[in-house]
């Protein structure tokens, strides 16, 4: 961790917060991928990867954790014996299940921070809702097609939004995969997932601007990048809270 240590912002003190830190990441796909590896990679202490997929053959155009030798295999399994071959030190656990409401607290408890990285409206939901419960900080990425959205929500803070700020209401298609559907630029993956961790890393040293109250809107086929203030939803549920 040479290279992080000399940074003057992180140094012994933001190395050591990091290996004491515990990360969630909820799908280990497209943006599950770069997560996990950048987060391996810096040294989280504690690294939780939940999701009950196999590896399919359309995967390896973006899921960078995979590749041909994988197909067939669990995702979340596969993932942490990747990951430990990057950092062997760490702890990394692995959930081979579907993210629902009556598991998602015995899955989520242990963990400060949740990293969406999910593909459908019901299982976002269902996180915004327990990390906004439960106080925890969450950082969810989206894609389709060229376009990625990164939130991040941290609901240590009353005046943080939630994702229901930005989207009141599910949408009727809530299972629906972008990727599936409409396809996504494998490289689009990699950024919004990238991006993700270093919100991470920057929400356990507290340094930097957060994006929190923010939506970060990435183009990449004309290359645009957009911060756009998202204020709470005065009839919003997480003004319950």
């Amino acid at each position: 961790y040479s290279r992080q240590i000399v940074i003057k912002k992180i140094g012994l003190i933001g190395q050591k917060k990091l290996l004491n830190s515990k990360v969630l990441i909820i799908g280990a796909g497209g943006l599950g991928s770069p997560i996990a590896i950048y987060l391996a990679a810096s040294g989280i202490g504690t690294i939780g990867i939940a999701d009950n997929d196999n590896v399919e053959i359309s995967n390896i155009q973006r899921q960078i954790l995979f590749n041909i030798k994988d197909i067939k295999k669990n995702k979340s399994i596969t993932a942490v014996n990747k990951l430990k071959q990057i950092n062997p030190n760490l702890n990394i656990i692995y959930f081979k299940n579907k993210i629902k409401k009556n598991n998602i607290d015995k899955i989520g408890k242990n963990f400060d921070i949740i990293a969406d990285g999910s593909d459908n409206f019901k299982t976002r939901f269902l996180i915004n809702d327990y990390c906004l419960k439960n106080k925890k900080i969450l950082v969810i990425g989206a894609i389709s097609k060229f376009d990625g959205h990164i939130y991040t929500f941290n609901f240590h803070n009353k005046k943080s939004p939630c994702l229901k700020c930005f989207i009141p209401k599910m949408p009727s298609n809530n299972d629906y995969d972008d990727c599936e559907n409409e396809g996504v630029i494998g490289p689009l993956a990699g950024i919004v997932g990238s991006i993700q961790a270093n919100e991470i890393i920057k929400e356990i040293l507290k340094i930097g601007n957060s994006l929190c109250g923010y939506i970060l809107i990435i183009n990449s086929l004309n290359l645009t990048f957009k911060k756009i203030k998202l204020k709470k939803r005065p009839k919003c549920s997480c003004n319950e809270i």
